[in-house]
């Protein structure tokens, strides 16, 4: 029994090294491929990102995506309690279901883990959560989640997103345009930035609106 749980604490040991190690990297270096990059790249298909500087991005995308995705970017350390909270009720009430996911958890998944909902995705996503906020800062975590976030199939990241959409540089994005990017983030493969439905059209213009009081009430003031 002993030399069982000796053999579990060091491997337990062992994962904490591997995965502070880790994070500890790409604090500095630009994320190589994400499991849906993988996935899409296994399956034969055209895989197009080109890693970018955040100053090389429109701080319009910066704060639409938190306009949209985590107005509290700023000022959590990780993890929205009171969305967490709302998003609990909601469920428990019969609602539709909805997360509280933040823009940090939501770069921990992307970055280092694979698609899915298990309680031991959910687990590695909180603890790598931890890591990214206690060794990189908010820039950087703004830095690689639009750099790997899905933006169309096969298409991931602003610069990307930008030059396949609307055929110019992440740097040129106008305030319309990184709206319509932010409304397609939650279902890139439905939702087309480039050639908007009714629905994107109307939540984009609804995002702008979100993205001014943003920059208004200085909710983007960590990445300035």
């Amino acid at each position: 029994m002993r030399r069982g749980l000796r053999l579990v604490g060091k491997l337990l040991l062992w994962a904490v090294i591997l995965s502070v190690g880790w994070t500890l990297t790409y604090r500095f270096v630009p994320i190589p491929f994400t499991w849906p990059m993988a996935r899409d790249a296994l399956a034969g298909r055209h895989v197009s990102r080109d890693w970018v500087a955040l100053d090389a991005i429109a701080p319009a995308l910066a704060r639409s995506v938190i306009a949209a995705e985590d107005s509290r970017f700023c000022t959590h350390s990780g993890f929205d309690i009171e969305a967490i909270e709302k998003a609990a009720a909601g469920n428990a009430s019969g609602k539709r279901l909805r997360g509280g996911s933040t823009i940090s958890q939501q770069t921990a998944k992307n970055a280092f883990l694979w698609p899915g909902r298990s309680y031991v995705r959910k687990a590695l996503e909180a603890w790598f959560t931890l890591l990214i906020e206690l060794i990189w800062d908010k820039p950087r975590i703004m830095e690689v989640y639009l750099n790997i976030a899905e933006m169309g199939p096969g298409i991931y990241g602003a610069e990307a997103a930008a030059q396949h959409h609307f055929g110019k540089s992440a740097e040129r994005l106008t305030a319309n345009e990184a709206a319509r990017l932010a409304a397609s983030l939650p279902q890139p493969l439905v939702r087309n930035a480039g050639r908007p439905g009714p629905y994107v059209r109307r939540h984009s213009r609804t995002i702008e609106r979100r993205a001014g009081v943003v920059r208004r009430d200085g909710l983007d003031t960590c990445l300035r």
